[in-house]
């Protein structure tokens, strides 16, 4: 059956894909050629050691992106700090889709609703996607997260869809809500 996605956006996708997913682990990447699917196993691997949730960082052990420029770079480092300092994580890299995690942590901490996104959306006039929010939660729930390192190579014809400052400052909105507003 040929479905064709209602909403834009990654999350919009995720969330219309939500009842047809029968499995307990759920992996993402990213689809334009900028996620190494041969780490899957890796991710897969530490999953069965417990974990809720593991993230392909693109910062660990000498793993590199070679999508960043100096913005990006900086951006991912000032929001897996922001993420560390406000809500007790250790990330090295908060912001990336490349991760796999329990199909039931997208229910336990909430990212499936509209309303853990529509006030920051609103105020940036854009959409956006559930990892960072994925990863405020998981810190602040004290959830079991681990990280491979995982290179993030070209993306598959250069082009970048990135909003840096309408998803910087939605996504940076989320973090002082959850810190502040948010239980």
């Amino acid at each position: 059956m040929l479905n064709v996605q209602k909403r834009r956006g990654f999350r919009h996708a995720y969330t219309e894909v939500l009842p047809y997913i029968e499995g307990d682990v759920i992996v993402t990447f990213s689809p334009d050629g900028n996620s190494v699917p041969e780490r899957i196993p890796a991710l897969t691997e530490k999953m069965k050691e417990g974990y809720d949730m593991v993230i392909g960082s693109r910062y660990l052990d000498g793993a590199k992106s070679d999508d960043d420029d100096v913005i990006t770079a900086f951006g991912n480092w000032l929001f897996t700090k922001t993420i560390n300092v406000l809500h007790g994580g250790c990330y090295t890299d908060s912001m990336v889709i490349f991760r796999a995690y329990k199909t039931q942590l997208i229910y336990d901490l909430e990212l499936h609703t509209d309303e853990a996104y529509s006030a920051a959306e609103k105020l940036f006039h854009t959409t956006i996607s559930w990892e960072p929010l994925m990863s405020v939660r998981a810190a602040k729930r004290r959830l079991k997260v681990g990280e491979i390192p995982a290179d993030e190579p070209p993306r598959i014809g250069g082009q970048r869809k990135l909003r840096v400052i309408q998803w910087g400052g939605a996504y940076y909105f989320q973090f002082l809500r959850e810190k502040f507003f948010w239980t």
